[in-house]
């Protein structure tokens, strides 16, 4: 718990610089037109250049390269995690670095030991844009739900299980397909094992624009974000049902923002 009380901390502290390029962070679904003319407009418009990483499932890659070019984009790149150093040059020079979905433990397992991760992170520092959907969107957080949990639980010791992700929006926990998928009860589990970070649950159709510590919702439905941090949990036994007083439930919509130091 310790890395993560650090990390939140440093996050807080006005003098921290923080990163000068924005997350676009979609639910999965079809991406509505709205969400992809505003992720162009912040990537520099249709002559941005745009890496695709199909790091969640490599048959994803194509699909998602013909949606952009469909979109007016003119210099789209599909990037190819198993082929290092072309793959971190690309990413070098991409405006927008795009992250389609499959599976985000697989997205991270593709990528463990190359350069590729720090990379990403190093562009969205110094002003690139970086989006994803589905999985491309899970992979955002430093902490992960990595893999399958049972929904219908809201049990001591049923949490999903979690692990790191790319880092690159440390405050949040992010939960895709929130409502279609009925996946409210495993963020909250989430959140109430890891009360430092937010649950941000995303519909689909739906996304995020993250900048700095504030994000603002694009998109055709919602964003739930679930807030632990002053509340106080149980010490319970493994199965029995979870507890915890003052989680605060924000539902928000498109054109409303969120602050992270609020």
């Amino acid at each position: 718990m310790g890395i993560w009380l650090i990390a939140a901390a440093l996050l807080a502290d006005p003098q921290v610089e923080l990163p000068k390029g924005r997350l676009v962070v979609i639910g999965g679904g079809e991406t509505p037109a709205t969400v992809v003319n505003r992720t162009l407009e912040l990537s520099g418009g249709k002559s941005a250049k745009i890496a695709v990483l199909p790091a969640a499932n490599l048959e994803y890659g194509p699909s998602s390269v013909a949606t952009w070019k469909r979109n007016g984009a003119d210099n789209v790149v599909l990037v190819n995690p198993q082929q290092q150093a072309a793959a971190v040059k690309t990413i070098r020079e991409a405006n927008l670095i795009w992250l389609p979905g499959g599976l985000q433990g697989v997205f991270m397992n593709n990528i463990r030991g190359s350069d590729i991760a720090e990379t990403i992170r190093n562009r969205y520092r110094e002003g690139a844009i970086v989006g994803g959907t589905s999985a491309g969107a899970a992979v955002m957080g430093k902490t992960m739900i990595g893999g399958p949990s049972d929904l219908g639980s809201l049990k001591a010791g049923t949490a999903p299980y979690l692990q790191n992700g790319l880092g690159l929006w440390p405050d949040a926990i992010v939960d895709q397909h929130f409502l279609q998928k009925g996946r409210f009860n495993r963020l909250a589990l989430a959140v109430i094992d890891y009360p430092d970070l937010m649950g941000v649950g995303i519909d689909e159709e739906t996304a995020v624009v993250v900048r700095g510590r504030e994000f603002e919702v694009i998109g055709n439905s919602n964003v739930t974000v679930i807030d632990g941090r002053k509340a106080s949990r149980e010490k319970l036994k493994m199965g029995e049902p979870a507890a915890a007083r003052n989680l605060k439930i924000h539902v928000l919509r498109a054109g409303m923002t969120f602050q992270f130091d609020e």
